[in-house]
């Protein structure tokens, strides 16, 4: 028999009998199993979701208790540097106890930022630069040179509250960490009562 012969001969069905089986199966199962199929298809996509979702909370879900450092930090700042400019005695007491309780915040957050596997002097520059308190000092020395200083300063920084507890809740509503969301009430607790005491200072232009 010449090979024009054995050509001939072969099987119509021989190229389906060497391919591999085990691959033509599994096509055969999935086509078969369209339901099935789509059911694979939507829990890997679930577990992918997940997975990203974990991976958020480990990098990029730390950006607002950053921010939250930085605020704290920047605002303590400006506090401590208006100590040395205010001269009425009631503004000159309430900003006293507003620094002292933005200092056991800041103490009381330090926890939270070891959790978070979050460094100060390691986060985000882009977040120190938006949290920095430049524009607002700035405004301070104008007012203080137009002997508005009291009046502006107490407008200042009651906006500046108002933000500090915003991002606050924002985070509380946001957390599953049993630790941070007891840090947040009792931070939100103790700084409400003395922002409403800002809102509400009738502070005289000096």
């Amino acid at each position: 028999m010449n090979d024009k012969e054995d050509q001939q001969q072969v099987a119509p069905d021989y190229l389906d009998q060497i391919a591999p089986k085990s691959s033509k199966k599994r096509m055969d199962f999935l086509r078969q199993k369209p339901l099935l199929t789509g059911f694979i298809i939507l829990a890997a996509a679930i577990i992918i979701t997940i997975v990203a979702m974990i991976v958020s909370n480990l990098s990029g879900g730390t950006k607002p208790i950053q921010t939250l450092s930085a605020r704290l930090t920047s605002t303590s700042s400006t506090v401590k540097l208006a100590n040395k400019t205010i001269k009425s005695s009631n503004l000159s007491d309430l900003n006293s106890s507003l620094n002292i309780i933005l200092t056991n915040t800041t103490r009381d957050l330090q926890p939270i930022l070891v959790l978070n596997k979050i460094v100060v002097s390691k986060i985000d520059k882009s977040i120190t630069a938006a949290e920095s308190n430049t524009k607002m000092l700035a405004t301070l020395e104008e007012a203080r040179l137009n002997v508005r200083y009291e009046r502006i300063y107490v407008i200042e920084m009651n906006t500046q509250l108002e933000k500090l507890l915003l991002l606050m809740n924002q985070i509380r509503s946001s957390t599953s960490s049993n630790k941070t969301k007891l840090f947040l009430d009792n931070a939100i607790k103790n700084i409400e009562p003395i922002q409403k005491q800002f809102e509400n200072f009738n502070a005289p232009n000096s």
